[in-house]
C-alpha cells in the first residue's frame, strides 16, 4: 500500500458494496456518506485526476438476494453487473434478528447461517470483480482462535475459507486475538480499533470527567484484555488496573472451570472515574461483577465499553444492576445488531461506526495507505488536550 495522498490516487477500480441483510441499516449509513465524501472531493478540486466512470454513482450498494427453499436451504443471487469492480462486502455474523423459514417455521439465523450467506456471495460473484473485502466486525468464531487437543480452530479455518475463495482482504475490529491472523500470513487482515471513538463518545457525554491521573482510571476486566487497558490508559496518561480471576482447575462447570476469588491488581479507585473497557459484553456477568467491586472500592463513575455488546443472556440483569447503582452507563457500537429495546435504556449509548467504515473504504478503494486510520493517537490526545482546557 503506498503513501500517497488520497486525492493523488485513482480508485483502484470502481466501488461496489454488499450489504448482507444483516447489515442493511449500516449499509444504507455508509454509502450515504461515501456519496457525500465523494460529492465533496470532486467539488473542492478542479479538474480530479482520481475521477472515473461510476466514480460519483447515487448508490454504491450491489441489488442481491439470498431467497431459502422450503427445507431451509439457501442460495444467492446477484442482479445487477459486477465485473471489475472493488467490491466490500460488509457482513454481521451474530445479528440474532434474523430470520428465515424452515419447514413453515420461522428460524433465527445462527453464525454459521450468516457465514455461509457470505460465502454464497462470492461464490455468486462468479470471480468477476477485480478484487474482494470483506468487513466482518465481529470475527467470525472469533473466540475459537487457538487450538487445545482434539478440538476444531474454526477462525483460522473460516479465514482460509475465504482466502481460498478469491478475497484479498479481510477487515476486523477489536479482534479477540488478532494473532488469529498467522493462518493467512501472505494474505491481508487488517484490525481496526475503536478507542478514539469510544473515548470522543465518552468525553461528550460525562463532561464532568477529568481525564488526569488523579480522577481517572481505566480497568481490565480479566488478564485476557489488559493489552486494551494498556493502551487506553497509555492513551489517556492515566494509572490502569486489572481484575485477576483465580479458578479451580481440577473441574468443570457449565464448560468452564469455575473462578474461586477475584482479585483487584491496581491503585487506590475510591472517588475516582473508572472506564472498563472489553471487546465484548456476551453474557454480561464479568463486566457486572467487576462493576460490583469497583463500587464496593468506592469508585464514582462505572463507564462499561465494549466494541460488541452481544447481551446473550438478554437485558434483566443489566436493568436490575443499573438499578443498583453498579454501572453509570453502557457504550457498545453498531458493529453488530442492538435491539430497540437495549437503544431505549437510559444507561445505554451506541457508538456509531459508519462514518468510520465509510472511510476505510474509500481510503482502500483509492489504493492508499490507511495507516494514518489505523493510529488514532493524534486524535485522541487532541480530544483530551481539548477537554483539559475547558
Amino acid at each position: 500500500m503506498s503513501s500517497r495522498k488520497f486525492q493523488d490516487a485513482m480508485p483502484i477500480a470502481p466501488l461496489k458494496i454488499v450489504a448482507l441483510g444483516n447489515c442493511e441499516e449500516i449499509g444504507e449509513k455508509i454509502n450515504q456518506i461515501i456519496i457525500s465524501r465523494r460529492q465533496k472531493a470532486l467539488a473542492d478540486t478542479p479538474n480530479p485526476t482520481f475521477k472515473m466512470t461510476g466514480y460519483d454513482t447515487e448508490n454504491y450498494l450491489v441489488d442481491f438476494d439470498c431467497p431459502r427453499f422450503g427445507t431451509g436451504e439457501g442460495r444467492a443471487v446477484i442482479n445487477e453487473s459486477i465485473r471489475g469492480s472493488d467490491l466490500f462486502i460488509i457482513a454481521d455474523t451474530v445479528n440474532y434478528s434474523e430470520t428465515y423459514k424452515m419447514c413453515g417455521q420461522n428460524t433465527n439465523m445462527s453464525p454459521d447461517d450468516h457465514f455461509m450467506d457470505l460465502k454464497r456471495i462470492i461464490m455468486a460473484c462468479s470471480g468477476q470483480p477485480k478484487r474482494i473485502t470483506v468487513i466482518m466486525p465481529y470475527l467470525y468464531e472469533g473466540r475459537q482462535h487457538i487450538r487445545m487437543i482434539n478440538e476444531s480452530l474454526d477462525c483460522a479455518l473460516a479465514l482460509q475459507e475465504l482466502i481460498a475463495m478469491g478475497v484479498e482482504t479481510i477487515i476486523t475490529f477489536d479482534a479477540h486475538d488478532n494473532r488469529v491472523q498467522n493462518a493467512i500470513p501472505n494474505n491481508g487482515f487488517d484490525n481496526f480499533y475503536t478507542s478514539y471513538q469510544f473515548i470522543s463518545e465518552i468525553l461528550h457525554t460525562n463532561p464532568d470527567i477529568k481525564v488526569d491521573n488523579d480522577h481517572l482510571m481505566i480497568v481490565s476486566p480479566d488478564e485476557g484484555g489488559m493489552r486494551r487497558a494498556v493502551y487506553y490508559a497509555g492513551q489517556l496518561s492515566v494509572d490502569m488496573g486489572m481484575f485477576y480471576r483465580r479458578r479451580d482447575y481440577s473441574r468443570m462447570v457449565n464448560g468452564e472451570h469455575p473462578v474461586v476469588s477475584v482479585e483487584f491488581l491496581g491503585n487506590d479507585v475510591e472517588g475516582k472515574d473508572i472506564i472498563i473497557v472489553d471487546d465484548m459484553v456476551a453474557s454480561g456477568n464479568t463486566v457486572l461483577n467487576v462493576a460490583r467491586e469497583l463500587k464496593k472500592r468506592k469508585a464514582r463513575k462505572v463507564l462499561i465499553c465494549a466494541t460488541f455488546g452481544l447481551f446473550s443472556n438478554g437485558l434483566d440483569n443489566l436493568d436490575k444492576a443499573y438499578e443498583e447503582q453498579l454501572f453509570d452507563y453502557i457504550y457498545t457500537t453498531n458493529l453488530c445488531y442492538c435491539p430497540e429495546e437495549l437503544l431505549e435504556k437510559p444507561y445505554y449509548h451506541n457508538v456509531d461506526l459508519s462514518r468510520y467504515i465509510a472511510l476505510i473504504i474509500d481510503t482502500l478503494n483509492h489504493d492508499t495507505s490507511v495507516n494514518d486510520i489505523l493510529d488514532a493517537t493524534k486524535r485522541i490526545q487532541e480530544l483530551v488536550s481539548i477537554r483539559n482546557e475547558q
